[in-house]
This record gives structure tokens, C-alpha cells and sequence, in this order.
């Protein structure tokens, strides 16, 4: 990932917290960034994590990216693992895959008692390995750690030691900010530091320590495939007279997934030697992790007649397939909605709802004046779902699911839950309608054939649905962050969208009536097709507007 010219304000007229910076991040790198209490650390790994968009310059090849906010939040209806497994599938995975990287992240971490315990119940560490989980579970390419040491145990704080080791052994970066000077002060790649609003090089970097190295030698079956992904990217030697005799050499902290790795092969590999060897010297450690190097292993020489095995030119995990956007809007959708059933704030707007269709639909009205009532009151009760949805993850927690998704394309699925969720209640009120109201005109003096009625009270209630949606959007977060402002202008916003004259929605519910009145059903296919226009629209702008500010 590349930064040119990057640099952050808040507000339109806000101080510089960034400005001019440049910065080159490649694979395979541990990056330390310093600074001091307000030097802009925590906006820099936002950028890098893609939760927010630099108001200036430009950032290019963004990875998969995941991130841990410094504080992560406990105020989420859900399990340690149901909330991983929701993330999993937002960074991709398969909900199996998610669920077991869920179980063996927490396991890592010692909270795997708490897979089922509610987040609300967990303690501030507890809940941090869950937001470290929640990031290792997916493998990323880029891993942005805000102070993600703070508040683990020591046990804990050790193992995203090994961690971050293995996410850089395995050709990830991982830029880390952390309090405290000693953390991973030997392993780091590059260090800088955050200057008059600036990145500059903090100072020369050590090279990387990588500590006790372990040489495994193990037996496979001819030809010796290795299995994909191993752990630790370990350095290969292939033995010249016997090509299923394979030594590999890893770090220590890696040596115990390394072995299990091969046992558990299909074929599984025979293990017939172990033994501690020493660190290879500085200059040659960081040429060794950049890749699984592939050595011709010493050896007698060959019979003559035993023709060599030529070894392969590199070991390396699988590739990884680009995540299909539309899998990963509607995991952000199952997310959501999942947060608001959970929550139980859904319960207001539906009793809204259904005390507004109790006291303006009666059995034996008048067909499409009912339908008209039942798509008019449904538009504030949208704007208000929508609401809802776009406000009502914590902001660490949305800037998780920012990180995983994208800003703009995570605030999409929020309205997309909410129109959802609005239409699905509309189209309860509208099979109501239809079986308690009688297919007669307003006086009751002719017959509305059923079927266009129903059809046009069903465009109706899309319609105002699609216009509260725009209502709801542009009343919430990123345009109004305050709950008095946003209350007031929701409320506002949608009478003026059932009163004002071009309204989409006007014009279906005006339409219903006043074709109750000589009995016709007039099909809103013009309004319904602004109301399409409107919503894009808003939805669009909001979105963009999401990735810029919060």
C-alpha cells in the first residue's frame, strides 16, 4: 500500500492532524509508529485501516485489511463467537470456517470459556481478545493495531507476540502503535514517527531477531507434496538421494504449529527428527523470511542410476480469491439485522406502526383508501428503521466493521437492512389490508378489481418506503450525529415528504385516494420510479460522505 501527499482535518474547517505524508508499506513488514499523546497516531492507523478517507492526497493497493481499535466495545447483543462468526463472514469466510477460527483464536488467547458468554458480561481484556480474534481469524494482508496490548494478561499479551510473528511470516504487514518502547522493539521492520504532523524515520531499525530456530526432519510419501500454508513459512531442504526426506527449519515459536501441521496432513508426514539449531546471522534473517527458501539439502552423492528430483521453486500458502462484494454486503446485512433484533429497538417503530394501522384501518373500508393510509404512515416509521440501523453500532465497533468492508459499502448494508426490515413491514400491513377492506370505491358505489388494487398499493407502499429510507439517511450519521438534531429533522423530513407537492410519495398516496373515489387503481410506476432515483441518490451521497468523516 502506497500514501502520497496523505493528509486528515476534521470538519471542513478544521486544524491538520496529517499533512504531507508519504508512506510505502510492502509485504512481508513489521511497522512501528510513534508519537506522542495527540501527534495523530490513531488517525494514521485509521487511514491505513480504511475506517476513514484522507481529506487530501491519495492512498493506492489497499489490501485486505482488519483492525483492532485501542478500546473495543462491550455493547453488542451478541456472544464472544456469535460476533466472530458475524465478522467472519464480513471478511469473507464461510460461516464454518469463521466458527472455528473463532474457537481457535479465543482458545489461543485463553478466553475460549467465554465463546458463549455475552459481550456485555465480558471484561475489558476479555473483550480485547475478542477484537484481536475477530482481526486474526481472516488472515488479512494488512493488520492495523491500535494499542491492542492494552488490558491483556501477560500470557495473552505474549501470544499476539507470536501472532504478529506469524502474520508477517506468512508475507502479511502489520503496523502496530503500542505504549510501550520495548514492544516488539527487535522485530520491527521500520520504525517511524509522527513529527509536526508528518511521518519521519524514527531512527535506524535493528535487524529482526527471530530468536531459537528448530529443524524438523520428517518423511512423506514419494512425491512429497507439501502440504499448503505452512505455518511459520519455513525454510526447505529437500534431500538429494531420497526425495520424501524433507528438513524443515523454522522459528521456535512456530515449531509446534509447523508439527502439527504435518501430522495432520492428508497423507500425514512421519516425523523422524527434531532439534534446536542456531539463529541464522542478522544480515541473513531478513532475505530467509521473505520467502520459503528451497536449498538442495547436503547429502552422498546418488547412485547412478537414480535419477534426481528436481524441488520446487518455492513454498507458499494458497492463494487467496477476492471476496465477491455481494457475499460480503449480505453478511454486513445478516450482521445488521442481527444487531437490531437483538437490541429490541425495532420494538417502537413496529408498535408505531401497528397502533397507526389500528386506528386508521377498519374492516369494510374502502380498499384503496386504506392502502394509501397503510403506505403514508409507513414512510416516517422507514425513516425511523433506517435511523436505527445507520446509528447503531458503538464507534470502535463500527470502525471494525468499517475496516473489514469498507466505510461506504458497510453504510450501505445499514440502509439496506433498514429499508428491509420497512418493506417487510409494509407488506404485513398490506396483506391485512387486503383481507379486511372491501374492493369498493370511497362511497361505495363501485366495484376496484382486486388485483391492480393490490398491485398499486403494494408500488405505494415501495415507494414510501424508498422515500423514508432517503429521509432516515439523511437525518442520521455521517450528516447529523446528534440525537436531537437527527430526532427532529427525521420527524420534520418526513411530514414535508408526505405534504410537499413532486413528492414521490405524495403522488402515490394522492393517487390511491383520489382513485378510490371513482374506483380506479392508478398504478404509480412515475412516482415509484423517482422514489428509485431519490433513494440511490441519497444512498450514494451518505455513503461517500461516510468514508470521509464520522
Amino acid at each position: 500500500m502506497i500514501l502520497r501527499g496523505v493528509g486528515r482535518r476534521y470538519g471542513l474547517r478544521g486544524p491538520w492532524v496529517l499533512r504531507g505524508l508519504d508512506l510505502d508499506l510492502p509485504l512481508h513488514t513489521l511497522v512501528r509508529v510513534e508519537g506522542g499523546n495527540g501527534a495523530g497516531k490513531s488517525t494514521l492507523l485509521r487511514l491505513l485501516a480504511g475506517v476513514d478517507a484522507p481529506t487530501e492526497g491519495r492512498v493506492t493497493g489497499r489490501p485486505r485489511t482488519a483492525y483492532v481499535p485501542e478500546r473495543f466495545p462491550a455493547a453488542l447483543p451478541f456472544t464472544a463467537a456469535g460476533y466472530l462468526v458475524h465478522l467472519g463472514r464480513v471478511h469473507g469466510l464461510p460461516a464454518a470456517e469463521a466458527a472455528a477460527g473463532a474457537e481457535e483464536w479465543l482458545a489461543r488467547f485463553g478466553a475460549a470459556e467465554h465463546a458463549r458468554t455475552p459481550l456485555a458480561e465480558l471484561s475489558k481484556g476479555t473483550s480485547q481478545k475478542v477484537a484481536l480474534a475477530q482481526a486474526l481469524l481472516a488472515e488479512p494482508d494488512l493488520l492495523v493495531l491500535d494499542e491492542a496490548w492494552t488490558g491483556l494478561d501477560s500470557a495473552a499479551r505474549a501470544e499476539l507476540d507470536r501472532a504478529v510473528a506469524e502474520q508477517v511470516a506468512r508475507g502479511a504487514t502489520v503496523v502496530y502503535v503500542d505504549h510501550d518502547p520495548r514492544r516488539l522493539a527487535g522485530s520491527a521492520d521500520a520504525v517511524y514517527r509522527l513529527e509536526g504532523r508528518t511521518l519521519v524515520a524514527a531512527r535506524d531499525t535493528p535487524p529482526r531477531d527471530p530468536g531459537p530456530r528448530v529443524r524438523i526432519e520428517a518423511t512423506g510419501r514419494v512425491p512429497a507434496a507439501l502440504p499448503p500454508g505452512l505455518p511459520g513459512a519455513p525454510e526447505v531442504e529437500y534431500h538429494a538421494g531420497n526425495p520424501a526426506e524433507v528438513r524443515f527449519t523454522t522459528t521456535a515459536a512456530h515449531s509446534d504449529r509447523l508439527l502439527h501441521a504435518l501430522v495432520t496432513a492428508r497423507p500425514p508426514w512421519h516425523i523422524t527428527g527434531l532439534a534446536q539449531v542456531p539463529a541464522p546471522v542478522p544480515a541473513s534473517v531478513t532475505a530467509a523470511s521473505d520467502r520459503a527458501a528451497v536449498q538442495p539439502m547436503t547429502a552422498p552423492a546418488p547412485d547412478p542410476g537414480t535419477a534426481a528430483v528436481p524441488a520446487p521453486d518455492k513454498v507458499s500458502g494458497p492463494a487467496r480469491a477476492t471476496r465477491p462484494p455481494v457475499r460480503v454486503t449480505f453478511a454486513l446485512m445478516r450482521y445488521q439485522a442481527a444487531l437490531l433484533a437483538r437490541s429490541q429497538r425495532w420494538l417502537a417503530p413496529l408498535l408505531l406502526y401497528v397502533a397507526a394501522l389500528g386506528i386508521g384501518v377498519r374492516a369494510g373500508q374502502p380498499l384503496l383508501d386504506s392502502l394509501g393510509y397503510s403506505a403514508a404512515v409507513l414512510l416516517p416509521v422507514t425513516a425511523w428503521i433506517v435511523r436505527l440501523c445507520v446509528a447503531q453500532e458503538p464507534p470502535a465497533a463500527r470502525a471494525v466493521t468499517a475496516s473489514a468492508a469498507g466505510p461506504s459499502r458497510a453504510h450501505r448494508a445499514s440502509l439496506l437492512t433498514g429499508l428491509g426490515c420497512a418493506l417487510a413491514l409494509g407488506a404485513a400491513g398490506a396483506g391485512t389490508v387486503l383481507l379486511i377492506s372491501d374492493p369498493v370505491s370511497t362511497h361505495h358505489t363501485v366495484a376496484v378489481p382486486l388485483l391492480p388494487a393490490a398491485f398499486a398499493g403494494l408500488l405505494a407502499i415501495l415507494c414510501c418506503a424508498l422515500v423514508g429510507a432517503a429521509v432516515g439517511a439523511l437525518c442520521a450519521r455521517p450528516l447529523l450525529h446528534r440525537d436531537g438534531w437527527s430526532l427532529v429533522a427525521t420527524v420534520l423530513g418526513a411530514l414535508l415528504a408526505l405534504v410537499t407537492d413532486g413528492s414521490p410519495a405524495k403522488a402515490a398516496v394522492t393517487g390511491l385516494v383520489s382513485g378510490s373515489l371513482t374506483g380506479t387503481a392508478r398504478v404509480p410506476l412515475l412516482p415509484s420510479a423517482a422514489a428509485v432515483v431519490v433513494a440511490v441518490a441519497v444512498a450514494a451521497v451518505t455513503s461517500r460522505i461516510a468514508a470521509l468523516r464520522e
